[in-house]
């Protein structure tokens, strides 16, 4: 118990240490969010090393809870359509995979099954068992409804449900997002001109991709009887969040 307790304690420290870092440099230097993204695209645009200089930026940014929109936009600006889209894809998976890692050791011991056990079968921990149990539906679908990117993969990790499902379904329901994303970035000159710079036809393109992701996400989870409810057949609405902070 105490070295679970050891393992913990160092998770969390490092964890704090790098994100009040991070957020006492953005406050030192008086950057937004957007604006410290356009530096960094500023730093490694033509330059030789900057696609691995990304996916590290990439790889921790869960770490320093910068959001992976914004990430992901500043691959089309930096590397155009195609090449964005395969940096986002490589980079988002290496960093979905380091938050669930994360998740896994914060929780210790394996989780136990509180199936059939009244004094612990709330809807948290039903929400859990059925998670565990249909991985690879509930991750893909919350995936395709955008539900705050680096959540999921903490909470993953946490309720400790098979790698391999949460990985191929992270890789699968984050592709339309990924496309979206990065479409708007290669269609502007500068993450901090705003919405002034942007293709119109860009902006239909995502809106569109977006509408259909939520439709294949709603048909899945119809068919799957995914974890996004109370009981086995007591259906619970979720609505997809913001975006621009996934």
């Amino acid at each position: 118990m105490s070295r679970v307790w050891l393992q913990r304690g160092a998770v969390v420290s490092v964890w704090l240490a790098a994100a009040t870092g991070w957020r006492w440099f953005q406050s030192s230097e008086d950057l937004s969010t957007i604006e410290t993204a356009q530096r960094l695209v500023d730093a490694i645009d033509g330059a030789w090393w900057g696609l691995a200089a990304f996916g590290l930026a990439y790889l921790l940014r869960p770490i320093l809870l910068f959001p992976a929109s914004i990430a992901t936009v500043a691959a089309g600006l930096l590397f155009g359509p195609v090449v964005g889209v395969l940096a986002v894809v490589v980079a988002a998976n290496a960093s979905a995979m380091l938050a669930y890692l994360i998740g896994r050791l914060l929780t210790g011991g394996p989780q136990a099954d509180t199936t059939g056990d009244p004094a612990r079968s709330g809807l948290v921990a039903r929400w859990g068992d059925r998670m565990r149990t249909n991985s690879f539906e509930a991750v893909f679908i919350m995936r395709l409804l955008f539900l705050p990117y680096d959540l999921v993969n903490y909470v993953s990790g946490a309720l400790r449900i098979r790698w391999t499902s949460f990985l191929l379904a992270t890789a699968l329901g984050t592709l339309p997002g990924t496309v979206a994303f990065v479409l708007l970035g290669a269609s502007i000159e500068r993450l901090d001109d705003g919405l002034g710079g942007i293709n119109p036809w860009t902006i239909v393109a995502s809106v569109a991709i977006f509408a259909v992701s939520i439709v294949i996400a709603r048909i899945t989870r119809a068919r799957a009887d995914v974890p996004l409810a109370e009981g086995p057949a007591t259906a619970v609405e979720v609505t997809p969040v913001d975006a621009g902070v996934r």
